[in-house]
């Protein structure tokens, strides 16, 4: 409780300095005149770097932090540079990771698997995740589609990788391999699975809820290329 309390206040913290750096230092030196969208990459390392230093939840503080940073001054055009340059980011590390797990993949990061570890894999990508996201959306007021969409699909992204690793930092595993092995699994699933469907799914969607999927496609090709 503790490291979850301090890494909240901790985050928010770190995110309303940056903020007051990037919008509100009375001067023409604030960071939204003369900075780029790296600072939100500078927050997410200070906060996360300050909060594990003094043993605190560093995860949950970038959280804290990023919605501190957004509030601080959420109508300025700085926040749509700083979004735009972070997905970039994200994109390019994302890339990397992808590149060192297809390498693990070859030299046998699934050579642990049991049978027994295929199906909660399976299991895991097709009931935990779509329960767990269906209880976190209870109270948005959507569709039923849309909801089972969003909980079925998820974020995407590498996040189970971070969770093992900071477990295995912080206890001690006799069956490491094995665990790299089902997480492996899950991530290759989602990757698959996710990766081949979203595209039907969401015109699929847009159909159900009177939406042109082509609509916005159209709009975006020059009328000279058409």
């Amino acid at each position: 409780m503790w490291e979850i309390g301090a890494g909240i206040a901790g985050g928010w913290l770190v995110g309303r300095l940056f903020g007051w750096l990037t919008f509100h230092v009375p001067a023409e030196t604030r960071f939204a005149q003369t900075g780029d969208g790296l600072i939100a990459i500078a927050a997410t390392f200070v906060s996360y770097g300050v909060t594990e230093i003094a043993n605190w939840y560093g995860f949950l503080a970038v959280f804290v932090t990023a919605l501190t940073l957004r509030r601080s001054h959420r109508d300025h055009h700085f926040n749509h540079e700083m979004h735009a340059l972070t997905e970039q980011v994200e994109r390019l590390a994302m890339m990397v990771l992808l590149i060192l797990f297809g390498g693990a993949l070859v030299e046998g990061l699934l050579r642990p698997l049991r049978a027994g570890d295929i199906v909660a894999a399976v299991a895991i990508i097709l009931i935990v995740r779509p329960l767990a996201g269906m209880a976190g959306l209870a109270g948005l007021r959507a569709a039923g589609s849309e909801k089972l969409t969003l909980a079925f699909f998820g974020i995407r992204g590498v996040g189970p990788f971070y969770y093992l690793a900071y477990a295995i930092n912080h206890m001690a595993l006799a069956e490491g391999a094995r665990l790299w092995a089902i997480v492996g699994l899950v991530v290759l699933l989602s990757i698959l699975l996710h990766g081949l469907t979203v595209t039907p799914a969401m015109r699929l969607l847009d159909r159900r809820h009177g939406r042109d999927p082509d609509a916005a496609m159209a709009r975006d090709v020059p009328e000279k290329a058409v």
